[in-house]
């Protein structure tokens, strides 16, 4: 009897170490909201990439494991699921957290619990600035991610007259004022500016108020249902309009959701969109893999996803084992990636710059996939 409660003592312990032993990562994520398109992909990508560094052993012996919540998008429910990781998962980074509102209203509780926030998908100055031990960024705020699409389609094809339809958020407002400084550098007054609550379907209103201005050029601080909305409205009372839309919008759903008559968009890329036509042999093949495990195409969100996983668990090595948040701090800022397999940019990270990518490209829908129209361009002033 005795020998019999040693021994389940002794695999309780066990059990006990190994779970101590895993680096837990938790990600807020919208699995059931208004933009589940997006965070279905997240979630995916840094799984898959946690999944491959698991079957080779761990980092330094030790498995990561992700923890995700759904927030539907919602602030309100955020905040609780950021205190569930924080309090009963003892999470040691949330990595990719969804969402301009969600991470504005959980960060602050993630940076007081010392917990490592990396890569959210929420292009806002405030995820890398002012520069915080614990806060990294992959992709630029709006306001340096969209300028630089909207200057290049306006000088290449003489715009006089912009005007914006924006998320009235957070979001939407950091493409208002990234658009308002760009207009001010080419000396162009504003033609219409019209916002719409987040959640909104209808976008007659607004589309009207933008014809009606005579706007040539529109820019788009929406996300994906909004994005297909509001083009398929100017559509449909005839207004042929070119429209720029944020990162948010440079995503296959677009297409796959709105159809063919969604050609003509343009969109700010970050990232690639991982196409299997005309793919490199190991993009094929992560490709079929992503296919295999989630039975979905994978999508540019799953490509950042993946590539900011990768960039984590590099630097969790390079850490060494049984890390800190600050020792792997420190290994970030010493990140410098190379262009990969994904056609990804550069990388890089420094003690002085936690933003990981300032420069972004111009993509358009043609034939129902997404084209690079220019290389990586200069970044905003």
């Amino acid at each position: 009897m005795l020998k019999h409660l040693f021994l389940a003592l002794l695999v309780l312990g066990a059990a006990v170490t190994a779970r101590a032993a895993d680096i837990v990562v938790g990600s807020l994520q919208d699995l059931s909201g208004p933009i589940a398109a997006l965070g279905t992909h997240f979630r995916n990508g840094t799984q898959m990439r946690f999944d491959e560094e698991n079957a080779r052993g761990g980092v330094h012996g030790r498995a990561l494991k992700l923890i995700v919540e759904d927030t539907a998008y919602d602030p309100k429910k955020a905040v609780l699921a950021a205190q569930k990781l924080i309090q009963r998962d003892h999470v040691f980074a949330v990595i990719h957290n969804l969402g301009s509102p969600v991470v504005m209203g959980t960060m602050p509780m993630f940076l007081d619990a010392g917990v490592l926030h990396l890569f959210p998908a929420a292009p806002l100055k405030e995820v890398y600035e002012p520069l915080h031990p614990l806060k990294f960024a992959m992709s630029p705020s709006y306001m340096l991610s969209v300028p630089p699409a909207a200057r290049h389609l306006i000088l290449a094809n003489g715009h006089k007259r912009v005007g914006i339809l924006y998320q009235d958020d957070d979001m939407g407002q950091e493409v208002l004022r990234g658009i308002d400084g760009l207009l001010g550098e080419l000396k162009l007054d504003w033609c219409e500016k019209t916002s719409y609550k987040r959640g909104a379907t209808d976008f007659s209103s607004q589309i009207a108020r933008l014809k009606a201005a005579n706007c040539d050029f529109v820019v788009l601080g929406t996300v994906v249902r909004e994005t297909i909305g509001a083009w398929k409205e100017a559509r449909r009372i005839g207004w042929q309009v070119p429209m720029l839309v944020t990162a948010s919008g440079y995503t296959a759903q677009i297409h796959q959701l709105g159809g063919r008559e969604m050609d003509g968009l343009y969109a700010v890329v970050l990232v690639p969109h991982p196409y299997a036509e005309g793919a490199n042999s190991r993009l094929a093949a992560w490709i079929a893999d992503y296919k295999k495990r989630y039975a979905i195409e994978p999508n540019t969100w799953s490509v950042f996803a993946y590539a900011g996983a990768d960039l984590f668990i590099k630097a969790l090595h390079r850490a060494g084992p049984r890390a800190s948040a600050a020792d792997v701090s420190k290994a970030l800022e010493q990140t410098r990636s190379s262009r990969d397999f994904f056609g990804n940019p550069e990388f890089v990270l420094t003690p002085n710059e936690h933003l990981a990518l300032r420069r972004v490209r111009v993509a358009q829908l043609r034939n129902g996939r997404w084209e690079n129209l220019t290389d990586y361009l200069p970044p905003a002033r």
